[in-house]
């Protein structure tokens, strides 16, 4: 009887290229697979780490300021009858815009938008004011803007600005403004480019959020009481 060897079969190129595709798919999945336990755990530390705010950051048009600012104090005439300084505001919360009488568009919507806040406010509005200060201080004298914010409230206040005073405040409020005098009608009258913000004002004198010429009212007034109410607790 021959003593023959039993030879094993060649094995396949193809079985194991097939093989080592395999390790490589597994080692992708689990290096994908550590990646996202990574990110997520990075993720779940981020958020454990950011404070919760006081009021809603993600509101269309309205952003709170955090810390809030203290604003430097101005004086300027109001429509009282007598001059103003924004200090005499302190106690109450207000709701500031800059503009002109003058204006066909953003003021008068502003300020009608103004009456609604303070109507939606209920006994909340007695806890605000609603201030309109001039930029065209040389036409918005008192008298012009007591007779003009009486279309709109009579309790609004009006302040007669000036390129002084204005110069002096414009980076609290990122006042911007420009009188076209060099484009007057035959009449004398010109337009009056400037920033369509309105600003909230705390009892201390503090900038406590930015709002958008666009922010929804009924957003505004949420934000407002929301911010009155982080303050009483």
């Amino acid at each position: 009887m021959s003593n023959t060897t039993k030879q094993q079969p060649p094995q396949s190129p193809q079985a194991g290229a097939g093989r080592t595709t395999l390790l490589g798919l597994l080692l992708i999945g689990v290096l994908l697979l550590a990646l996202v336990i990574l990110l997520s755990l990075r993720q779940t530390l981020m958020v454990a780490a950011t404070p919760t705010p006081t009021t809603a950051p993600d509101v269309f048009g309205i952003t709170p300021i955090e810390p809030a600012i203290v604003l430097a104090d101005f004086t300027m005439p109001a429509s009282t009858g007598q001059d103003l300084s924004l200090s005499d505001l302190n106690g109450e919360y207000s709701l500031l815009f800059f503009g002109f009488s003058h204006c066909p568009d953003f003021c008068p919507t502003t300020l009608a938008e103004f009456t609604q806040i303070k109507e939606a406010l209920g006994g909340d509005a007695d806890r605000m004011q609603f201030v309109f200060v001039s930029v065209d201080g040389e036409r918005d004298t008192p008298e012009v803007l007591a007779e003009y914010l009486s279309r709109f409230d009579p309790a609004f206040i009006g302040l007669q600005g000036d390129d002084a005073t204005l110069a002096e405040i414009d980076g609290d409020y990122g006042l911007s403004y420009q009188l076209r005098i060099d484009e007057a009608d035959e009449d004398g009258n010109y337009a009056v480019d400037h920033t369509t913000f309105s600003y909230l004002i705390d009892p201390q004198g503090r900038l406590r959020a930015l709002i958008a010429y666009n922010a929804e009212r009924d957003d505004i007034v949420a934000h407002i009481q929301s911010v009155m109410a982080a303050d009483a607790a």
